[in-house]
């Protein structure tokens, strides 16, 4: 393996795992404000992929189709995430988290039937705007610029993210619902409409993740399973609604998958397993989670 082949595979494992954190960050922040096990998260991070691609067949004469796209992509996304939070998961508050297994895991098959119904079985794929296209020379290495892209985007995201939940009203009030869903009502706090805008921001943001893929992937059937299973997996490796754990797991399982698929391309989904079971093993709590104690 050559340097510069070490460094390719080291920024695409970093864009990956970017566009996985942002599935991450989302389901993080539903499951540890909500406490709402949320099956279908990979099937709106599928959805959002599928709507940039219709979006930008939309608006391809427009000036920045691409970002008019991916625009109105995460909007849909929010508003496909706030039906299924009013019509589906409010009823499932109360109920034991089977339930909401079931339920989600339900609504990822029926949108598995609609997008075939709507798109077909095809894969589909659109260009990244000009100057983002083509590679980067630094200092002698290659860079794709969408790639490099993908991982500020990434990382301004979630330093957007930290602000909003630990320096907004918002973020306080959402903190509020975290630990005491009664007494933010008491105080007077709308919590169900509450609960809708949190919903629909992890929506939001796995609908833009699924969007941001599809320049360098594909929308396809399948996204939304593996996307799942890589979010549960940086979430317990992470630690349990720890945002910073998300952002440095995700980017672990990018680089492990990465260099996974370079060594032995048929068991590349397995390295993201093993680091899994390890971290279980010797740090259950995550990386950057907090031991739970049960009293």
């Amino acid at each position: 393996m050559t340097l510069d082949t070490l460094f390719l595979q080291i920024v695409s494992g970093l864009s990956e795992g970017m566009v996985v954190f942002l599935c991450a960050m989302g389901l993080t922040l539903i499951l540890g404000s909500l406490r709402v096990l949320n099956v279908s998260h990979g099937s709106v991070y599928m959805i959002g992929a599928y709507f940039v691609v219709a979006g930008n067949a939309a608006v391809q004469a427009l000036p920045g189709h691409f970002y008019i796209a991916l625009i109105l992509s995460t909007i849909g996304t929010a508003i496909f995430g706030g039906i299924i939070e009013i019509l589906v998961i409010r009823p499932l508050y109360k109920l034991e988290h089977i339930f909401q297994f079931i339920t989600t895991f339900g609504i990822t098959f029926i949108v598995m039937d609609l997008v075939k119904i709507v798109w077909g079985g095809s894969y589909y794929t659109i260009n990244a705007p000009a100057y983002l296209q083509g590679p980067i020379i630094f200092h002698g290495f290659i860079i794709p610029k969408y790639n490099a892209a993908l991982i500020v985007l990434g990382i301004v995201l979630f330093i957007g993210m930290q602000f909003l939940i630990h320096r907004s009203r918002l973020g306080l009030l959402i903190r509020g619902i975290t630990v005491d869903r009664m007494m933010m009502s008491l105080f007077g706090i709308d919590v169900a409409r509450l609960y809708s805008v949190v919903f629909m921001i992890g929506c939001a943001l796995a609908g833009l993740g699924g969007a941001l893929v599809a320049p360098i992937s594909a929308a396809g059937p399948g996204m939304d399973v593996t996307v799942l299973i890589k979010s549960f997996i940086v979430i317990v490796v992470g630690g349990f609604g720890s945002l910073g754990g998300a952002l440095l797991a995700s980017m672990i399982v990018g680089l492990v998958n990465s260099f996974g698929i370079l060594l032995i391309p048929k068991a590349a989904m397995g390295f993201a397993f093993f680091v899994m079971v390890v971290t279980l093993i010797f740090r259950p709590w995550g990386l950057l989670g907090k031991p739970i104690r049960l009293e």
